[in-house]
């Protein structure tokens, strides 16, 4: 039956390859929606793990959510450093963790920040050691793949969070590096983390008189770090200069101890200070409610091409059928049974639901490995456009349900063929 299907298929292929290309489409055209939906869905779930809540400048939610959990937009501005101690001395706060950004290196965000956030991103170092003064930076997996960087390697950042030639560079500021970070899956993996102090230094901001208000209990670990900052002074700016800069902090990374904490300080924050307080599972899902409009619409549109593609394979295999009703009359003769002829017909309409299924996973993935290395969003976020995702069996499945259904009635047309009349009306 197998053979004789793939006769008739190639007795017409132009008519077969409309009706693979049908299929081809609307398979790749779901499975890079399925793909997409759930590696970002995954992504946000993971790089927002531990993370309850999020402090930083007004402005919008999303915006905050975006820059300092998943590095992909600008912060809306910087907060005071004593909103680190306002926070940590709250009795529902677990832990507060302070980001501090405003550099990159050749496109990678240099993130101020302190060791807590490596252990909240379960990140531990594959080579080297963790930052324990300023100018000591930890660089994640991806940016040592790609930037080539390894330990005990000085280099300096430049000014804004992207890559541009014509920004300046902090050469009085230069860091080293003193650990690599083993990949992790999140978004550290694209990140240079340094100490908070690390910043101020290359902005020119003094923070010798700020240490025990910025950072409560942990004055210890970092009185070694203005230590060594007092042996590194730059003349890049003036004293006067350095008088009149704060230092600042980007945003704080907040975790409660007790459910009570998200009632209360939220809205503590929100209406009593100049800061904003963004939840990051409510921004994250109303993000993903905003995509999944777009997805949903895609979506439909693919289904609607598959049964295009079912409609197409019905109409072919139908009009195939009656065209061969002489040919087929002639094997039941020969001694084919009304079943061989019935199953002719399946097989016929299943192989090309089946080409059709895997040309469209093959040209899916195929179209996500050319947009990774087209938009670099898609590499930052880790996308791994090789990725065979559950739900793609499910699709090719299917696919091959309306390739059944779509031969189902002709097939049954040729299993009640009368023979008599048929071979008459052939002579």
């Amino acid at each position: 039956m197998i053979r004789l299907a793939l006769a008739y298929l190639r007795d017409r292929p132009l008519m077969t390859a409309l009706n693979v290309l049908l299929l081809a489409l609307s398979v790749a055209t779901l499975v890079m929606l399925l793909s997409v939906s759930t590696q970002l869905g995954e992504r946000f779930e993971r790089d927002a793990q531990g993370i309850d809540l999020v402090v930083g400048a007004k402005g919008s939610p999303l915006q905050l959510i975006l820059s300092s959990i998943y590095q992909m937009d600008t912060p809306t501005g910087n907060i005071p450093l004593e909103s680190i101690a306002l926070l940590r001395r709250d009795p529902s706060v677990r832990q507060a963790i302070p980001l501090a950004m405003g550099d990159n290196f050749r496109g990678y965000r240099i993130v101020g920040t302190e060791p807590a956030y490596l252990t909240l991103k379960n990140a531990q170092p594959v080579r080297g050691r963790l930052f324990a003064r300023a100018r000591e930076v930890v660089i994640g997996a991806r940016v040592a793949e790609e930037l080539g960087m390894g330990l005990g390697q000085r280099f300096v950042g430049s000014h804004g969070l992207v890559a541009d030639e014509s920004a300046g560079e902090h050469e009085h500021s230069p860091f080293t590096t003193v650990g690599v970070l083993a990949p992790t899956g999140s978004v550290v993996d694209r990140l240079i983390l340094t100490p908070v102090e690390s910043v101020w230094e290359a902005h020119g901001i003094d923070h010798d008189h700020h240490g025990a208000e910025a950072h409560g209990d942990q004055d210890a670990d970092h009185h070694e770090a203005e230590a060594h900052h007092d042996e590194h002074e730059h003349e890049a700016v003036s004293l006067t200069e350095r008088e009149e800069l704060k230092p600042e902090i980007t945003a704080l990374l907040v975790s409660y101890k007790s459910a009570f904490g998200a009632v209360r300080i939220p809205s503590m924050i929100n209406r009593q200070t100049n800061m904003q307080a963004a939840v990051p599972a409510v921004e994250t899902a109303r993000l993903l409610s905003l995509l999944g409009v777009g997805i949903d619409g895609a979506r439909l549109f693919a289904w609607l091409l598959a049964a295009t593609g079912g409609l197409s394979i019905f109409v072919a295999l139908l009009a195939a059928a009656s065209a061969r009703e002489g040919d087929l009359a002639l094997l039941r003769i020969m001694g084919a049974s009304r079943v061989q002829v019935f199953g002719t017909i399946i097989v016929e309409g299943l192989l090309i639901a089946a080409i059709g299924a895997i040309a469209g996973l093959v040209l899916g993935h195929g179209v996500l490995g050319l947009a990774r290395a087209n938009f670099e969003q898609l590499r930052d976020f880790g996308f791994d456009p090789l990725t065979m995702l559950p739900g793609e069996w499910a699709i090719v499945v299917a696919v091959l349900g309306i390739g059944l259904v779509a031969a189902l009635i002709p097939a049954i047309r040729v299993f009640r063929l009368n023979l008599a009349d048929t071979l008459a009306r052939s002579s």
